[in-house]
This record gives structure tokens, sequence and C-alpha cells, in this order.
């Protein structure tokens, strides 16, 4: 059939207040562009008329200005979910202005085919080429529009012209039976392809196609500095060290790896490293130094939900895109996130944390508590399922005026249960066989930086018995004196005592 091609003005046009949109995408690869920043524009002009504007966004995971950013500005989010990672967006989130949920990646599609979260009414799906019979080929990111664009009552595409073609094949479209009649999901090796390389809706959904014209506009990443090298080698002096024990196959198994400059920096050193062998990724992003992985060898495939690669690689990447077409696939987050795939393959869940807590507890989300950084994303997936679950971050931040390793965390993610690793510019801390009281010396002694370490045995000396020894009273003394003082090194364990 012929579709209508119309602005990103008229597209806003036909989305109103209080409708939920879902979006095509996995971080900034494969949002659209422009068709959110219209309605960021109309919402202000109906605010300025004294008109309620706001909508419901639904994504794979984080967006990026041109969404969360703008919409944010001008108050037009109601409710957003499952991941974001905008500082506008943040701050409506602290203040209340817009309701957020932060979800696991790998639930929210089959959540929203439940009917847990209600209907659909737009879905924005960006596209490097969508056929008359409704095939649509998607771009760097997919996330959960498999599942969106059926259940939305109407379609806009965002053409983007500079999504090359041959992109064909690199999607793997594929999506669970629902409950009673869910199967296993044949994935048995990161680089099995059981689903299809095209999006198919109906065309009569349909409504309009806006071209546009722009790369994904991911930052690069800064060089890495001191502290992310050392736990760049400190995670890959661990994982050779369980190699040569015997502790991973000679075979090796897949990892996955979370986003942002410590990750970025375990991966430049799996790229230099001669002691392990090649490996696959089965993974939900895959950025820059994948690339260089892949372009080496040292990494023979990524199974991901996004191509996060900044504007310079991403141009590198299409460039060459023979010789990476068989080496990345992109599927739907429930398919990179699943937690049936990822303990069926063994994969090894390298992810950072914000702090951690000497009994090997996670905050991944929140900021002294209360305040949403950006979310738990998909390493609660990878970290409950994983062959061997990894936490990284500094030891301390603000130049030593906060210390990462605490008493108690100020907000759980992620329990000691699921939490095998941890690891910081000082060390590594091995928590596996070791009850609460063996794990708090184990993180002490390796993890936490030697500044706070007499201060966190003090803390330890209070206990009065119990399987973990935490004193309830004093185990937020860390977080109530920097908020005090603006230095956690102030803090006296003596007068809890």
């Amino acid at each position: 059939m012929a579709y209508n091609f119309i602005t990103a003005e008229e597209a806003a046009e036909m989305i109103t207040n209080g409708n939920t949109v879902g979006l095509s995408g996995f971080t900034a690869p494969g949002n659209p562009k422009a068709i959110l920043e219209a309605v960021a524009h109309k919402a202000e002009r109906e605010h300025a008329e004294g008109r309620d504007f706001k909508i419901n966004i639904f994504t794979g995971a984080s967006t990026n200005d041109h969404v969360d950013g703008i919409l944010s500005r001008n108050n037009a989010i109601n409710m957003r979910a499952p991941y974001q990672n905008t500082p506008d967006l943040r701050k409506r989130i602290n203040s209340h202005d817009a309701h957020y949920f932060d979800r696991h990646l790998s639930e929210m599609a089959q959540e929203t085919r439940y009917g847990f979260y209600g209907d659909t009414d737009v879905a924005v799906i960006e596209a490097a080429a969508v056929s008359e019979d409704g095939e649509i080929l998607l771009g760097c990111g997919l996330g959960n529009i498999p599942t969106y664009a059926p259940r939305a009552k109407h379609i806009f595409i965002e053409l983007n012209e500079a999504l090359p073609q041959s992109l064909l094949g690199m999607h793997d479209i594929y999506l669970p039976l629902d409950p009673p009649h869910r199967r296993e999901i044949p994935i048995y090796a990161p680089n099995d392809r059981i689903g299809r390389p095209t999006l198919k809706v109906d065309p009569g959904k349909i409504r309009g196609i806006v071209r546009t014209n722009e790369l994904d506009g991911v930052k690069s990443f800064t060089k890495p500095d001191a502290v992310s090298e050392k736990i760049g080698a400190n995670v890959v002096r661990f994982l050779v060290s369980e190699y040569q024990k015997g502790r991973i196959p000679k075979e090796f198994l897949p990892l996955q790896s979370g986003v942002g400059n410590v990750a970025n920096a375990v991966l430049n050193y799996l790229c230099m490293d001669k002691e392990l062998p090649s490996f696959m990724m089965y993974t939900e992003v895959v950025q820059d130094s994948v690339l260089e992985l892949l372009r080496t060898g040292k990494c023979t495939f990524a199974s991901t939900c996004s191509m996060t690669f900044s504007n310079e690689v991403e141009s590198q990447l299409f460039a060459d895109l023979d010789f990476f077409h068989d080496k990345i696939l992109m599927r739907p987050a429930e398919i990179s996130n699943n937690p049936e795939v990822i303990r069926r393959l063994g994969v090894i869940a390298m992810n950072t944390a914000l702090e951690a807590d000497i009994f090997g507890c996670v905050n991944s989300t929140h900021v002294l508590g209360t305040r949403m950084m950006n979310g738990i994303g998909g390493s609660g997936d990878f970290t409950r399922n994983a062959y061997i679950s990894i936490f990284s971050c500094p030891s301390v931040t603000k130049e030593g005026l906060i210390s990462n390793i605490v008493p108690m965390v100020s907000h759980a993610d992620h329990s000691e249960h699921s939490v095998d690793i941890l690891i910081t510019d000082q060390g590594i801390a091995d928590l596996r066989a070791k009850d609460p009281l063996q794990r708090a010396h184990e993180i002490i002694e390796n993890c936490a930086h030697p500044d706070y370490r007499p201060i966190l045995r003090d803390y330890l000396k209070l206990s009065k018995g119990g399987q973990t020894p935490a004193t309830l009273n004093a185990a937020f003394a860390f977080h109530t004196e920097f908020a005090e003082s603006g230095d956690m090194r102030k803090v006296d364990f003596s007068k809890f005592a």
C-alpha cells in the first residue's frame, strides 16, 4: 500500500494528552529522532494555553535528548518505564513531576502483553526501510518494539536515511508464547538465529512516515582514568585466575557487560589480554570497545539488543558492515536479557554498582537511598542467572569524601544471594561459600579504600551477635554523616558502642 509521508509536526498532532506511546530503540540507538521532539513542542504550546498535556512513554531502555530530555524540559511525561538516564528526566522523577517505575528489562515486554500496563495507543518506530506490506527493517537498537507495535492502535515510522539497508539480517526478532503455552527459547549458543530479520506490522496501522537523516548521537567514552584502569585490570585478573584454575571451561563462556567507562575499561583489558581464549558475548548492549574485540578476533560473535556505538564508531561500523554483518545479532530485550537463556549459556555477568555493603548487597539505582540515578536496567536479569556474577565500582568517589563500600546499602537492588564477586580499584573480594562475617572481612580488606578500612572494622565491632553482624542504629552512619558534614571519613562509631 502507499504510505503518507508527513512532517514530525503532523505526526505530533495525532498524539494526544494521556496517550501511551511505545518506542523503538534500546539506549540511544534505534530511538526516534524527530516525532517526540515535535510532541514536546506541542506540550509547550498546550501548557502555555492552560491545557494539560502529558503522555506515557514505554521503551526498551534509556533514550536520549530527542525523547526523555526535551519531553522532560517541557514537563510532558506522565509515566515512564523501564529505564532512563537523562538529567532532565531524573530531576522530574526525583521531584515527582513524572512517575517512573523501574523494571527489570527482560520483564517489560511480557508484562505489557499480559495487560499489566493497559493499552498502547501509539508506536513510533525508527526504520532503515519499510515495505508496502508492513515489513520494517529496524535500526541499531531493538528494545521492546516487537511487543509495542502489534498492540498499538496507530504506528508512525521515522525512516532514517542515515541507516544502511545492508543492516538486513542483523536482527533476530522472536517473541515467546505467553503462559501456559510458552516453550523453551531455542538458543543454545550466542550465535543461534531463531527469529525474523524484520518486524512485521499491519500496514493499515501506519498513519504516516517521517523522513530523518541522523546518527544515534552516542558520545564517545572518555579515556579510562586510573581508577577505571585498575578496576578493568582486576576484573581480567580474576577471569584469568578462574580460567587457569579450571572453574571456567576451556572453551570459555559468553560474557555480558554493562555500559560506561568502567565497563569500557574492562573490555579494553580483555582486548589486550593474552591468557584467555577468544569468546562470544551474550549481552544487552555492545559499545565501542566491542567493535575492536570483534575486529581483532578476541570476540568472535556478539548477541545484543543494541549497538550503542559513538557516532565515530557507528560510522566505522557502517563503512565496514560486510566484515561485521555476521558477527553481531540484535534481539528483543526479553530475549537478550532472558533468564532462561542466560542460565543455559552460562553467561559471566559484569555489571557496575553505585555502592556495595560489607555483606555483599549492591545498590545500583539510588543515591543516598532516595534519589533515582538511572535504574536497575538489565543488571538483575543477568546477575540472578549468571554462571558468575561480578559487580565493580570505585572504592571511593568525590576525592574520598564518599566510600562506595558501606556498612549497609542505602537501597538494595541486588541482595548478597546474587553477588558472587565484588571488584574495586583496591582489589577482588570472592564472596562465594562465605558466611556474612567472612564476606565482611573479605570486602573490607580487599575492596574498601584504606582510609575507610579502620572505620568499617570499628562498625563490625559494634555487633552484639547474630548471623549477619549488622547494628541497626549505626548501619546508615556513613550516609547520615555525609548528609551532615559532606565527608564519610568523619564517622565515629564509638558513640554507638
